[in-house]
C-alpha cells in the first residue's frame, strides 16, 4: 500500500473501532507514550541525532440511540459515535522544524448496523471531523467521511466484509475500498485478528485476568498549509509487547500494554487524487524503534 493512501487510511481508523453493536454505551480511554528515538532522515536512512518523542491520549465513545432485536436474535442499531485523539510531540536537535509539536483530531458521526439475512448484515456510518496541527484552524481541517460495508458472518467467531468509504481527505470527494476481517477463538487461549486494528493472542488465567500478546496499526493526520497549498500530513505507528487486561468489574477492565514501537513514520501529499496513487521518489521519514507503553480503560453501561 502506498504511504499516501495510508495517510488517507489512518483518518478512517476510528470508524472500524465501533463494528459491533451494543445495547449500552461504551467507551475507551486510553493513553500512550513513546520516548525519544532518533530521527532517520530519508535521503539516505542515516540515523540522526536529532530525536522526537510522542504521547497521545484517546477518547472513544459510542452512544445506543435505537437496539432492536428481529425474532431470530439479530441486532440492529442507530448509534452515535464521538471519538478523540490529541498527541504532544517534543522535537530536539533539529535545524529547522519538520514535524509538529501537536496534533488534534475530533470527529462525531453516525453508525447504523442491521442483519440482511441469516449471513449477513450490513454497516452505514458517516462522520465530520477535525483533523489539525492547531497551529491554525480552518475549514481546510474539517475532513467528512462515510461510507457501507457489507459483512458475511461465516460463524459466530469469523466475519468478513468490504464496501465502499467516501472521504473528503484529499479535498474532492473520492471513493476508497474499505475491508473488514474479525476472527477470535474461544476457550482459554484467545486469538484475534481485527483488520485494520490488529492481532493479538492471550491466555485467560482467570475470570478476571487474561495475558495477551498484542501487534497493534494507529495513525493521526493533520491537514497543514505549507508554501501556501493545503496538504494532509500523516502519522504511522506499529506496536507490539505484552498486554495484561484486568476485569475491574463486569462493566469495567484496564488495559496495561508495554512493548516496542516497531515503525513510527509521517508522510505528507497535496491533497490531489492523483497523488494518492502515485509511487514518492523517496522514503518517509521515520524514527528508530523504542520502547512504547499504553494505559486503557474500557467500560460498558447496560
Amino acid at each position: 500500500m502506498k504511504r499516501n493512501l495510508l495517510t488517507a487510511f489512518c483518518c478512517l481508523l476510528p470508524l472500524g473501532y465501533w463494528v459491533s453493536a451494543q445495547s449500552g454505551i461504551s467507551a475507551e480511554l486510553k493513553t500512550e507514550y513513546i520516548p525519544s528515538s532518533n530521527y532517520i532522515r530519508p535521503e539516505d536512512s542515516v540515523k540522526t541525532n536529532s530525536k522526537s518523542d510522542f504521547k497521545r491520549v484517546n477518547l472513544n465513545l459510542s452512544i445506543p440511540l435505537s437496539v432492536k432485536k428481529d425474532s431470530g436474535g439479530r441486532v440492529k442499531a442507530w448509534s452515535m459515535l464521538l471519538s478523540g485523539s490529541y498527541a504532544k510531540m517534543t522535537h530536539k536537535d533539529y535545524e529547522t522544524q519538520l514535524f509538529p509539536d501537536q496534533m488534534l483530531n475530533a470527529q462525531v458521526g453516525l453508525q447504523h448496523i442491521r442483519p440482511l439475512g441469516k449471513k449477513w448484515s450490513m454497516m452505514m456510518m458517516a462522520s465530520v471531523g477535525v483533523y489539525t496541527d492547531l497551529e491554525r484552524i480552518s475549514f481546510d481541517d474539517v475532513l467528512g467521511q462515510g461510507g457501507v460495508v457489507f459483512i458475511r458472518h461465516f460463524n459466530p467467531n469469523l466475519a468478513l466484509g468490504a464496501g465502499p468509504v467516501l472521504t473528503t481527505a484529499f479535498g474532492v470527494p473520492m471513493i476508497l475500498p474499505w475491508i473488514y476481517f474479525d476472527w477470535k477463538t474461544n476457550g482459554k487461549v484467545k486469538i484475534r485478528i481485527n483488520f485494520p486494528e490488529g492481532a493479538e493472542v492471550g491466555y485467560q488465567l482467570s475470570d478476571s485476568f487474561t495475558l495477551k500478546a498484542v501487534v497493534n496499526l494507529s495513525g493521526m493526520s493533520a491537514e497543514r498549509n505549507k508554501d501556501g497549498k493545503s496538504t494532509l500530513l500523516g502519522y504511522q505507528q506499529i506496536t507490539a509487547g505484552l498486554r495484561p487486561e484486568i476485569q475491574l468489574s463486569d462493566k469495567l477492565s484496564l488495559h496495561l500494554t508495554g512493548g516496542t514501537a516497531l515503525l513510527r513514520s509521517f508522510s505528507e501529499s497535496d491533497r490531489k487524487i492523483k497523488n494518492i496513487f502515485r509511487d514518492k521518489k523517496m522514503a518517509d521519514p521515520k524514527f528508530a524503534s523504542t520502547f512504547y507503553v499504553a494505559v486503557a480503560l474500557r467500560w460498558n453501561l447496560p
